[in-house]
């Protein structure tokens, strides 16, 4: 069901005012501070990374509603405090929104997407009080594998990538063949180095290909998580448990359950 403007505005209304009533009458919400909601809303920023996965509309929806609350009382708390509120939040960034996509509302020429992302590294560069060097803008506190894809796009859009894709796999044989001379040599540091750097060129051939390497290995975890449950389930079944069950018993189940759960 799509509704109109007005009736958008309407609802944006309507929980800006719950959320004004719960700040005053419920206990809970009246204590909440930045500090203490911050771990929530990670939580349910994954939430709603879960439901995106899942395909999940109903829980879509509720999942970015519970987003948005977090984004309301951070606005709300900042308001109480004289900083700024939920329309200052909106006006920088439609600011912003404008400054970085001059091909739309100015007379910068881009004909695809790559154009478009390597044009806003050059305006975030340029901006004020924005980014000083190319990959300042990556999150120090994102996850490894996230931060890794992130910086390889990032130093793409200046230029610094491969001519083609083809070329990476030699650059990640080279660490498969570093990776075992490190385990030969037997220094815990130096494997472990070498595992990054392993990784590191595994997921830069992912973004070569255009694929998400997050969601790549999240949708390998689940493969993993079913068959693997299916190995369980049958071992119950039988009257064992996977300690009972041989390595040539848990793989012919294996191959049972990549047949039945895909």
């Amino acid at each position: 069901m799509s509704h109109t403007r007005q009736e958008r505005l309407e609802a944006m209304g309507r929980i800006m005012d719950t959320l004004d009533i719960l700040r005053v009458k419920c206990p809970w919400d009246a204590k909440q501070t930045n500090e203490s909601l911050r771990p929530n809303t990670i939580e349910e920023v994954y939430e709603l990374c879960q439901a995106l996965l899942d395909g999940n509309s109903p829980e879509i929806r509720k999942e970015l509603g519970d987003v948005l609350l977090h984004i309301l009382f951070y606005s709300k708390i900042a308001d109480e405090k004289g900083q700024f509120d939920i329309a200052d939040v909106c006006d920088a960034l439609n600011q912003k929104l404008i400054f970085r996509h001059p091909h739309v509302f100015g007379d910068v020429k881009a004909d695809d997407a790559h154009q478009v992302e390597q044009n806003w590294e050059d305006i975030k560069l340029r901006e004020r009080g924005g980014n000083r060097t190319v990959l300042a803008g990556v999150p120090a506190a994102l996850p490894a594998l996230v931060k890794a894809f992130r910086v390889q796009e990032k130093a793409a859009n200046v230029g610094f990538d491969w001519e083609t894709p083809e070329q990476v796999w030699s650059k990640v044989q080279e660490e498969i063949g570093e990776v075992s001379e490190a385990i030969a040599a037997g220094d815990k540091a130096d494997i472990e180095a070498e595992f990054g750097d392993l990784l590191f060129s595994v997921i830069n051939a992912a973004r070569l290909y255009k694929v998400n390497p997050e969601n790549a290995l999240e949708r390998t975890n689940r493969k993993f998580i079913s068959r693997f449950n299916y190995i369980e389930e049958q071992a119950r079944e039988a009257g064992k448990t996977m300690r009972d069950l041989t390595l040539g018993e848990m793989e012919d189940l294996w191959q049972r359950a990549k047949t039945i759960k895909g």
